[in-house]
């Protein structure tokens, strides 16, 4: 996991993010669309504009202008970025220092549909992963890097965005049928940028029917919060395609994931950051129901659940990996097989196939199979081919 560290104020943060990832330096200024056009409606002539800075004002796109993210795009506390159905937003294939950022008690509102979706992608010629940062979304709800019952924050690893806080429903707004494509840029291998990176999201913002697809970092990073999301779709993710840290303790429901030729985990679940701290005393312990996991036929782990964290699972499929469940701990910090034998991680309903070692127990606990996996044989997955059709793409 990543290093993060406490929110010091706003202009110490935005300093040390510029001099530590060599992120382009961030201008505060309003560059909504109509202040540009001296506060007047914005020229029909228009067909092109181009999306950067700290937006301090509403933002709308406009479905006949095409838009192109030219460097990090900030929403402001108070503000919301709407995007229509059936939109393309692009991002020049700056790698890390173009992307959107949500941030703390601002919102976005970008409602897809199935046959009209929302693509958040490359503006390359010839796309590849890691093509721009992606998104990003900071609220105020729990995370563990910080003391219990908290108002303190913590920074973002690329830009350095505050997030957390002690508001279990604080709300970001709306992703639904969203697909984010060649996501994922990086400075180094401790300041990467996901498809969506959830910091600290609370369970008032709602996330359904998003895809990542072709990211080169994680797919899904959830940094604490208690957001609820689901259909989630993550193809060819050259990272995670699922990763939780910092006391993330929301639902995660109808998850499929798909491997393509470079990737790492399917799931990667840290209880918390083992880079920073647990300060509250709490893990992550999230519930993760209705899961497809597709490997690539190689030498890999599916899920590895590790740092102390805690999570029940129910109804997985788990197809071609050499281990299905890697559990990694120990005695002293990081008790994962605590949660085992406490009945707070385990696995209900799981069907594995072409799977060779079904469970590997590296916590320095003692407990069987039996104690983590229940109902083998039983599950089922998610139901892809409905909910994905439409506006998913890669899908085998």
């Amino acid at each position: 996991m990543k290093n993060k560290f406490l929110f010091l104020g706003i202009a110490a943060a935005l300093f040390i993010a510029c001099e530590s990832d060599d992120t382009a330096d961030i201008i505060i200024n309003d560059n909504s669309v109509i202040n540009n056009n001296n506060g007047e409606e914005p020229d029909p002539n228009v067909t092109a504009v181009n999306l950067s800075g700290v937006f301090t004002e509403d933002l709308t796109l406009d479905p006949n202008i095409e838009y192109t993210i030219t460097g990090p795009v900030l929403m402001a506390d108070g503000t919301t970025l709407t995007i229509p159905a059936g939109m393309t937003v692009r991002a020049q294939p700056v790698g890390v220092n173009a992307y959107i950022a949500i941030q703390q008690g601002a919102q976005i509102n970008a409602m897809g549909t199935a046959s009209e979706p929302i693509v958040l992608t490359s503006n390359a010629s010839n796309p590849s992963s890691g093509d721009w940062g992606g998104l990003v979304i900071c609220g105020r709800a729990p995370i563990n890097s910080t003391a219990d019952g908290s108002t303190d924050t913590a920074t973002s690893e690329v830009g350095g965005l505050s997030y957390g806080g002690n508001t279990p429903a604080d709300n970001s707004g709306i992703l639904q049928y969203v697909r984010i494509e060649f996501a994922g840029g990086a400075i180094d291998g401790n300041a990467e940028l996901n498809g969506l990176s959830a910091y600290a999201v609370g369970s008032g913002t709602t996330i359904d029917f998003v895809q990542v697809y072709e990211g080169s970092d994680d797919g899904f990073e959830f940094f604490g919060g208690t957001v609820n999301a689901s259909h989630l779709v993550v193809v060819n993710s050259e990272d995670d395609s699922i990763d939780w840290t910092e006391g993330f303790t929301g639902n995660l429901t109808d998850v499929y994931v798909q491997h393509g030729t470079s990737h790492d985990k399917a799931f990667e679940c840290d209880g918390y950051n083992t880079d920073f701290s647990n300060a509250s005393g709490a893990f992550s312990a999230p519930n993760v129901t209705n899961v497809t996991v597709i490997g690539a036929n190689d030498a890999s782990e599916a899920i590895r659940l590790r740092a102390g964290t805690q999570g029940l699972f129910n109804n997985v499929v788990i197809t071609d990996f050499d281990e299905a469940f890697d559990l990694d701990g120990d005695a002293g910090d990081n008790p994962t097989g605590q949660g085992v034998i406490d009945g707070l991680l385990n696995v209900t309903d799981v069907t594995f196939n072409n799977v060779t070692t079904r469970l590997r127990n590296d916590t320095g606990f003692t407990f069987t199979e039996a104690d983590f996996i229940f109902g083998e044989g039983n599950g089922t997955g998610t139901d892809i081919a409905t909910w994905g059709a439409g506006w998913t793409v890669g899908i085998n």
